[in-house]
C-alpha cells in the first residue's frame, strides 16, 4: 500500500452557499495513479468541543436540542473558530461565552477530520480542568440550552447510554476521560 497522498488535479466550486458551507466538484489523482472525476468536496468551518470541568470536579455541558438531531441531547462548549483564531483561542473564548467559565488546566485532546473523504471540518477538542466562573455567559447561541454540572459517574452513565448525540462530543468525553485517568 503507498503511502503517497491524493493530490487534486482540479477543482471548481459548485456550490457558495455562506461562510458556513461551500462545496466543490474536484478531480483527484489517487496515490496509484487512477483519476477520478467529479468527487464531491464539502467546506464547513473547522470547529472546537471543549470538555469541561470545574474546581470541584463537575463536568459543564448543555440539555439542548439540535436541528438533525430527534430529542434532548447533552452537548459539550463549542463552537466555530474565528478567522485569526487558532483552536486554542477559539475553545477558550467559547469557554467562557458560552458558561462564563475560565479554566487553568488545558490540554489539547487532538484536532480530527469529520470526513476525510469528503472534507467538512476539522474538530479541535479540548480537555479544559479547573474551571472557574468569573463572568456571566454571552452566548449568543440559536439553539435553546440549558447548562448542567454533571459529576463524572453522571458524564460516564451519559456518555454509555448515548445521550451525547454527535461524534465530535462522544470522541470528546471519551479522550478527556481516558486522560484524566491517565
Amino acid at each position: 500500500m503507498s503511502s503517497d497522498s491524493w493530490k487534486t488535479l482540479s477543482s471548481e466550486t459548485i456550490l457558495d452557499h455562506s461562510k458556513y458551507l461551500s462545496v466543490e466538484d474536484r478531480t483527484v489523482q489517487l496515490p496509484n495513479g487512477r483519476i477520478i472525476e467529479k468527487w464531491p468536496w464539502v467546506i464547513t468551518p473547522d470547529f472546537v468541543n471543549v470538555v469541561a470541568v470545574t474546581e470541584q470536579g463537575k463536568f459543564l455541558c448543555f440539555r439542548q436540542t439540535k436541528y438533525a438531531l430527534d430529542g434532548l441531547s447533552l452537548a459539550l462548549v463549542g463552537g466555530f473558530i474565528d478567522k485569526g483564531e487558532n483552536p486554542m483561542q477559539a475553545a477558550k473564548r467559547e469557554l467562557l461565552e458560552e458558561t462564563g467559565h475560565e479554566a487553568s488546566d488545558w490540554v489539547h485532546l487532538g484536532s480530527f477530520r469529520v470526513d476525510p473523504s469528503r472534507g467538512v471540518a476539522m474538530a479541535s477538542l479540548f480537555l479544559a480542568r479547573n474551571a472557574k466562573r468569573v463572568a456571566d455567559p454571552t452566548c449568543d447561541d440559536i439553539e435553546e440550552q440549558e447548562m448542567l454540572e454533571l459529576s463524572r459517574n453522571e458524564i460516564e452513565a451519559a456518555l454509555d447510554s448515548g445521550e451525547l448525540k454527535i461524534v465530535a462530543w462522544v470522541t470528546a468525553v471519551a479522550l478527556a476521560l481516558r486522560h484524566m485517568d491517565a
